[in-house]
């Protein structure tokens, strides 16, 4: 019935369909299996993409060639870039979707694919032979056969979804769980565990009274996430902010026997940063007032995702709740909120590639491998699509140093030190952060995804190529351009910076604090005309080489120090207790994990610095 696929991807969430098109750009063909095709790519929880750390992601996946940044730009309602008041390395864009659009425009780009198969049905299990996958096995009792598989399941092994004291079965609300792989992975020798996260409940806007919040409006000069040429918002929704108060607390506080996540029905770890409203009010009890985002859902219908009210509670008690927070007196309820705990497999049973150690051409991405988040998940079913492709190709993987990308870091946090609580990125999770900022993006990583054989990226190559070449031009025009005193000494005192009393080049007052490319264009007119052939992106991108040249030239020099260890390799038979120097620990988690090198091993928990160096004598360094 099918034909012998190279890559099948299990699941169509953010990670399932990243992988697709990945292991697809790579020239692979690919089945992707879903329980519900109408539910491709849905924004299961809140309707945005990007945020602190997360934005960097989308900019990241994009500039390997991934599609979530361009459906994000495709389908945005508001744009914001959060954390302009700090520095650029903590610039993060975000985007508010339309919930619908945004699936429909996943499942176009998805069928537009001449090599992507899809097919309706739940996966119940693997066909294993000889330590390889060979397949997927289906609930009709169907065999697709493929050279790699790669799961990407979110949270519907095994979940069980918690109102109050009720609970059933589902992946999703409205969905089923999906059953049998979990089982089948632990008699194949995985570990697994159990996490939980919730989703707040969803209210009809109509019934609101928007006069009582606080309106947040998106940016005034909104930006995008591609580095292709997406369009940028031409109108915008307003996002609105609320703040629970002493009488909310309390009516929350009444359910709490009732509560399954109090009363030990859930045994799963929930998100530490996305706590639920009744985890909040207890773990911080001498907070009289949280924090609401209220968020629409879409361009053509009224209802509304209150962001920061996550709640397993009894469906009454979150109305009764919700109603005493100002603007929802009168607020009516579509679904209320939920708990949902699920199966996941701890990420240390992975290699660097995302493929598993114990079955070969096997791979895990998304919530599978304990993490949190669109995307997280993306920027894992992406990577775990290359490395697919090049496994059943019996080419090098594809594995991104963390001085090159938070994807990295991530990717590296999870099969390094594992996770225990659903993973969350952050900027403070990378060493390198003025080198990862958002808007270098795609000269960071395009050139890498080219370099794979991705197809599809010439044109992004060029306009790399051209955005280095016209960032040269620009440092070097501030090098050459010299100004006088009576040329500049009036907006040094607008900005109350000391005056010059002869010429200097134009590059040491861009290097004072607040003193912007824009700024000098307007006191300097021949500043203006030579920089109207450079793009706003570019001049941002090239005043923040300048002004951070200090830091980014320390934080590369770190790079080639760490960079050493990366090319010190440990080989795959390494008999680690054979070196009685080494703690205890160290030879348990080493000979558990099998760094690829002296640098990975140096990440791993419980390996010490001590151990790091009795490897390097054992090694010949």
């Amino acid at each position: 019935m099918f034909p012998k696929y190279d890559i099948i991807v299990v699941g169509a969430g953010h990670s399932g369909c990243e992988a697709a098109v990945a292991a697809a750009n790579m020239g692979a063909r690919v089945m992707l299996a879903t329980m519900n095709m109408q539910t491709i790519a849905q924004m299961s929880c809140n309707p945005a993409m990007g945020g602190v750390a997360k934005g960097q992601i989308v900019r990241e996946v994009d500039a390997l060639g991934g599609y979530s940044g361009i459906v994000s730009d495709h389908t945005m309602l508001q744009f914001r870039m959060l954390n302009k008041s700090k520095g650029p390395a903590m610039w993060s864009p975000r985007s508010q979707n339309d919930r619908l659009l945004f699936a429909q425009k996943w499942r176009s780009l998805l069928e537009g694919h001449p090599l992507i198969d899809f097919w309706q049905e739940m996966v119940t299990g693997l066909e294993v032979k000889d330590g390889r996958v060979r397949g997927v096995r289906t609930g009709l009792g169907l065999v697709i056969e493929g050279k790699a598989v790669i799961l990407t399941n979110g949270t519907f092994l095994n979940g069980i979804i918690h109102i109050g004291e009720k609970q059933f079965g589902g992946g999703r609300a409205g969905e089923r769980a999906a059953k049998g792989i979990t089982s089948q992975l632990n008699e194949l020798g995985f570990e697994s565990g159990r996490m939980k996260t919730g989703t707040p409940p969803r209210v009809d806007g109509r019934s609101l009274d928007w006069s009582k919040m606080e309106i947040q409006p998106g940016d005034e000069n909104p930006g995008k996430f591609s580095f292709t040429n997406t369009p940028r918002p031409e109108r915008q929704l307003p996002c609105h902010i609320s703040y629970t108060n002493k009488e909310v607390h309390e009516i929350l506080r009444t359910g709490f026997d009732q509560s399954p996540m109090f009363n030990g029905r859930i045994r799963g770890t929930g998100p530490r940063y996305c706590p639920s409203i009744e985890d909040k009010i207890d773990r911080f009890a001498d907070k009289d007032r949280h924090q609401l985002f209220v968020e629409p859902e879409g361009w053509d219908t009224c209802e509304i995702y209150v962001n920061g009210f996550s709640s397993s509670l009894p469906e009454d008690v979150q109305l009764k709740a919700l109603q005493k927070v100002p603007g929802f007196e009168s607020a009516k309820m579509f679904r209320p909120g939920y708990a949902i705990e699920y199966d996941y497999f701890p990420p240390t049973q992975l290699k660097p590639n995302l493929e598993t150690r114990a079955v070969d051409r096997l791979f895990f991405a998304g919530q599978i491998n304990g993490t949190t988040g669109y995307e997280e998940a993306a920027c894992q079913g992406l990577i775990a699509g290359v490395n697919a492709y090049l496994a059943i190709n019996d080419l090098e993987p594809f594995i991104l140093k963390r001085s090159e990308g938070y994807i990295g870091v991530l990717i590296d946090d999870l099969v390094n030190k594992g996770t225990k609580e659903p993973y969350r990125m952050f900027t403070s999770r990378a060493e390198y952060r003025i080198l990862l900022r958002q808007d270098n993006a795609d000269l960071r990583l395009t050139p890498l995804a080219a370099s794979l054989g991705m197809k599809g990226l010439d044109d992004r190559i060029a306009t790399v190529e051209r955005k280095n070449e016209q960032v040269k031009e620009i440092e070097n025009l501030f090098g050459k351009i010299s100004v006088s005193p009576d040329q500049i000494n009036g907006l040094l005192d607008d900005f109350g910076s000391a005056r010059i009393d002869q010429k200097v080049k134009l590059i040491s007052i861009l290097l004072r604090p607040h003193i912007s490319i824009s700024d000098l264009k307007t006191a300097v007119p021949d500043l203006e005309g030579q920089m109207k052939q450079f793009d706003q992106e570019v001049c941002e991108l090239a005043e923040i080489d300048m002004k951070y040249a200090g830091y980014i030239r320390k934080e590369q020099e770190m790079v080639e120090k760490m960079n050493r260890l990366e090319t010190v390799r440990l080989h795959d038979g390494f008999d680690y207790y054979e070196l009685p120097s080494l703690s205890t620990e160290a030879r348990e988690k080493l000979s558990k994990l099998r760094p690829r090198t002296i640098g990975q091993a140096s990440r791993i928990s419980g390996v010490s610095p001590s151990d790091i160096s009795v490897l390097l004598v054992h090694v010949g360094r």
